[in-house]
């Protein structure tokens, strides 16, 4: 009895370093830059200057199908799978476009490397883009993201930017910053494009 006890300790320890570790390596990850703009009680308003992705398109329309149909193949891309065979470092957030028609899914690539730069990707359904400038509503939530608290979201902001009387353009976007395997201290976003240019 006591040598499960204590191989069950060794494991919750082991488990909770691991998380530690997973959170502190996330941290360290380079983010995609923005400029906060206004904060709202429900809400924030950001600037996000243009950036370089690697974006593939789906006909997926779920997150689960896009993120299962897409994550692969953009993950193979930055780990060698491209003409210079070059590793490519992760950055955070991963987009997710959902439309009921069309979806993409983009890693965000560092701020070092301009579109001319990139490494031409080996699969021909990855395209290199750049991102326009845009400033965009957006709300945060924890936990693990699904379709249904993808939606929840969606409309929570639709609603809060409504009460504002902001008007926006485009699908509804998730972003998500952290790998599966990290339990903890998890990070999802909603956001939309703004129409206008001025948000004081």
């Amino acid at each position: 009895m006591k040598v499960l006890i204590i191989i069950a300790i060794i494991v919750v320890a082991i488990f909770i370093l691991f998380q530690i570790y997973t959170t502190m390596s996330v941290n360290k990850t380079e983010t995609q830059a923005y400029q906060v703009i206004r904060l709202e009680e429900n809400f924030e308003i950001r600037y996000y200057p243009a950036a370089t992705m690697a974006m593939i398109t789906s006909t997926s329309k779920s997150y689960r199908d896009l993120g299962s149909s897409g994550f692969g193949k953009l993950a193979k891309y930055i780990f060698g799978g491209n003409a210079e065979k070059k590793q490519i470092a992760m950055t955070s957030p991963v987009h997710m476009d959902i439309g009921d028609t069309q979806s993409t899914m983009s890693f965000v690539l560092p701020s070092t490397y301009k579109q001319a730069d990139v490494p031409k990707p080996n699969d021909p359904g990855i395209a290199i883009v750049t991102a326009a400038p845009e400033y965009v509503a957006v709300i945060q939530f924890g936990g693990f993201a699904s379709t249904e608290s993808i939606n929840k979201h969606r409309a929570l902001l639709e609603k809060y930017l409504q009460e504002k009387g902001l008007t926006s353009h485009g699908n509804f976007r998730f972003l998500g910053y952290n790998p599966p395997y990290q339990l903890l201290g998890r990070r999802n976003e909603v956001i939309v494009a703004l129409n206008g240019n001025k948000f004081n």
